[in-house]
Formats: C-alpha cells, structure tokens, sequence
C-alpha cells in the first residue's frame, strides 16, 4: 500500500510532487485502513529517500567561491540528469579538499580522508 502511495506521489519525470505526496497521504488518513501508521511511515521513508537522491550536501575546509559553487552544481546536476538542491557546509575538519554526499553515493577528496588512509 505504501509503494502505491508513493508511485501516486511522483510527477510525470518521475520526481516528487509535495502537493501529490499529501494528498495520497490524506486520501490514506481519510480511508483509515489497518496499519495506517506503519503504511504511513513506510510511505514517508520512500519520499525521503526519493528526495535525497536529488539533494546534495558539499563539505569543505574553507568556504567556497562562487565560481567553484558553480562547478560543482553544474557536475551534479549533469550526473543527476534533472533537478537537485545543493547544500554547502564548512568543515574545518577537512583540512582540504571536498566530501560530496549525493543521496547515498559519497565522494570523499578530503585532505583528512587521504591521511587517514596513508596512517592505515
């Protein structure tokens, strides 16, 4: 049931529609089936993994210039074929380089993951 909900909730890209996603989900609340809650929840763990394939997190040392912003976002969204958000964050952890997080593929060309690799 929640697999219907979900295939109800996507456009014609097959991408989620906000507006389609609740209006399965109180289609769903309205009939009250058995489980509703677990379907519910179900239902709600296939958007969010939907919606994080096209969400990208890009974490470096320092902040970024805008010309490299640009770059990376151009290189995602070639990869990804369609619409994604971009989320930058500051990690002075890193050292240098970048760790990219698109759904559940990482790229990881941080100074500190090569150091970790080479003290191992």
């Amino acid at each position: 049931m929640a697999w219907e909900l979900f295939e109800e909730s996507l456009d014609s890209n097959r991408r989620v529609d906000a507006a389609k996603a609740l209006s399965a989900a109180d289609v769903l609340i309205k009939a009250a089936p058995r489980h509703t809650l677990q379907i519910l929840k179900e239902f709600s763990r296939l958007v969010r993994l939907e919606l994080s394939r096209h969400h990208a997190v890009v974490e470096t040392a320092a902040p970024m210039d805008d010309a490299s912003k640009q770059a990376i976002f151009t290189s995602l969204l070639r990869r990804d074929g369609g619409t994604i958000t971009v989320q930058t964050k500051v990690d002075p952890s890193l050292i240098g380089g970048a760790k990219i997080r698109l759904g559940s593929e990482v790229w990881d060309a941080s100074v500190r993951t090569r150091l970790q690799a080479l003290a191992s």
